[in-house]
């Protein structure tokens, strides 16, 4: 069998990290570019793939979700898996499996079409907010501040790709201007740290401009997270919640593929060591 593979189609911070810490730790990996890749389905591509095991690190939701399906076709133990990547990939199937697992998150409506989408504000309450159900770093997120704002969001989107017509809609919670991230590995919270919105910006996505600081793990954090990873089988993931000042911690995201750059600058935590370290537990079971 070869080296591990950690499967990229762009290299951030993270993977560059985590390649980094692979060669500190003698653990050998090869990296490979999803972009390049070209895989045969069936028994001739299961005899071209002599690696047991694959970190899914794509930016592209859609490739590293199709790259998992086919290696996982081939035998290969991928992490995040194929099914894990399609349910937190999108907010929808995520919100479906929380609530099956007993895991508070915002009150969530989704609906089909405009008119539909209309009452289903109406039946949340405005303020209210929509999100895509697949998408990263915010975009596409929009507050929904009153029926009128509503209706020409809506609008707006019956000229979007199908997808964008999903609409998902969840209360506005009443929160800090931050959420908490906490990273799970192996089933174990390591780290969590607060992500802060910038000046007159309601989301607190770092890539759209937020700074983070560091969270104390406590106990409830701890349960919320390891509850919400396993709702999704998730072994490598960030876990995004909001405090609500009604009910507590609310779980409105389970990443598959967590940027975690802003999780080392304010813990310390050297995160993708913990990657590998549970890569390597993963190659001895």
């Amino acid at each position: 069998m070869g080296s591990p593979a950690v499967v990229t189609d762009h290299l951030r911070y993270e993977e560059k990290a985590i390649l980094t810490a692979a060669k500190r730790m003698d653990f050998p990996v090869q990296r490979l570019d999803a972009r390049d890749l070209v895989l045969e389905i069936g028994r001739e591509g299961r005899k071209e793939t002599p690696f047991p095991l694959a970190l899914m690190r794509c930016v592209s939701y859609y490739r590293g979700l199709h790259v998992a399906a086919a290696l996982e076709g081939y035998g290969v133990k991928v992490v995040n898996s194929f099914y894990t990547s399609n349910i937190s990939g999108n907010k929808l199937f995520t919100s479906v499996l929380l609530e099956r697992h007993g895991v508070r998150a915002p009150r969530t409506v989704v609906a089909f079409t405009p008119e539909a989408a209309e009452k289903a504000a109406e039946k949340l309450g405005f303020p209210a907010v929509i999100k895509p159900v697949v998408g990263s770093w915010g975009r596409l997120i929009a507050p929904l501040k009153d029926p009128e704002t509503a209706e020409a969001i809506f609008e707006d989107r019956t000229y979007m790709y199908p997808i964008y017509q999903i609409y998902y809609l969840q209360e506005y919670v009443k929160r800090p201007p931050r959420d908490i991230r906490c990273l799970v590995v192996g089933g174990r919270p390591i780290a969590a740290y607060y992500r802060y919105s910038p000046p007159g910006e309601w989301r607190t996505n770092i890539a759209a401009g937020g700074t983070s600081e560091e969270c104390k793990l406590t106990p409830e954090i701890e349960r919320v997270a390891v509850k919400a990873a396993k709702a999704v089988r998730g072994e490598v993931v960030g876990v995004d919640m909001m405090e609500s000042e009604e009910r507590g911690l609310l779980v409105h995201e389970v990443n598959h593929a967590p940027e975690f750059r802003g999780c080392v600058a304010a813990t310390g935590v050297n995160v993708s060591e913990e990657v590998i370290s549970y890569l390597s537990r993963c190659l001895k079971r």
